[in-house]
């Protein structure tokens, strides 16, 4: 409850929460909004906003309507996203347990392997497993997520080495609680405050990812993709702009959402800001 009435008190948390819960809507209410099917042909090619009634939005080069793409690549967007967060987590969360927990020959293991994923920037390496196993949203949103773990186990890994010399881990090892008693009921408990803030940076860069990708026709055209919307507005950029700048806005503005949000996490769930308070 403490830490809910200080996220409430923060106006950035707040602002971003209205963001986000905007684009959720969008996503969810998109085959509400726009039932036909948002890339079939809808009308003349290249129709500017408000230029006709029935697409607020306008038409991209293809004569597909702007907004009902918008509305559905909303949820594309929330769904990479979520998924690829959730993935990248999970396994950093996995490695920087076990490497902080039991030391020595298993964290300087597991660190090596991290330290092999950093060595390719993320893009790169994502770059190359979408070569290597497809395209498909799937297999995007998978690439995404494995790429993306190695700054949440180095986290996790820091978080459990301060922990596990704690009191409160010493009594329960003198109870004759194993190490899985110990890593998920006591430790890791403890250690997932910094872990879920910095959920929501990796949240933000995999839509960004996803984005980079759709824009080099390298993500899954078959999906209403802000990403694909901007490559589509690339060949006309000078002209009909407004076809790459109305989705760049919409990611512009969830990146912006989901940074407020983690920002206004950090201070509800930072106990060194709680005791300022």
């Amino acid at each position: 409850m403490r830490a809910l009435r200080a996220y409430a008190r923060s106006p950035s948390a707040l602002v971003g929460s209205v963001i986000l819960l905007a684009v959720l809507v969008m996503g969810v209410g998109a085959q509400w909004f726009y039932p036909a099917d948002p890339l079939g042909l809808a009308g003349r090619p290249l129709q500017w906003p408000g230029q006709n009634p029935r697409f607020p939005l306008g038409t991209d080069p293809s004569g597909r309507d702007i907004a009902a793409q918008l509305f559905h690549g909303a949820r594309v967007s929330l769904l990479i996203g979520f998924v690829a967060t959730s993935i990248s987590v999970l396994i950093g969360i996995a490695v920087g347990a076990l490497a902080g927990f039991y030391g020595g020959a298993v964290d300087t293991a597991l660190m090596r392997v991290t330290e092999a994923f950093q060595t390719l920037p993320n893009f790169l390496l994502l770059l190359v497993l979408v070569a290597i196993f497809g395209s498909t949203i799937e297999t995007v949103t998978i690439a995404i997520g494995i790429v993306s773990w190695p700054p949440v186990a180095r986290l996790t890994r820091a978080e459990f080495l301060t922990l596990r010399t704690r009191d409160f881990v010493q009594a329960c090892r003198i109870q004759g609680l194993g190490d899985a008693h110990l890593i998920l009921r006591e430790v890791l408990p403890n250690a997932l405050p910094p872990v879920i803030v910095y959920a929501s940076v990796v949240m933000a860069v995999a839509i960004l990812l996803e984005s980079a990708l759709a824009f080099l026709q390298l993500s899954d055209p078959n999906v209403p993709s802000w990403g694909n919307l901007i490559g589509l507005g690339r060949n006309v950029l000078r002209a009909e702009w407004y076809v790459s700048a109305i989705p760049g806005v919409a990611i512009l503005l969830t990146i912006l959402g989901v940074s407020l949000v983690g920002q206004g996490l950090n201070d509800a769930l930072n106990p060194r800001l709680a005791g300022g308070r």
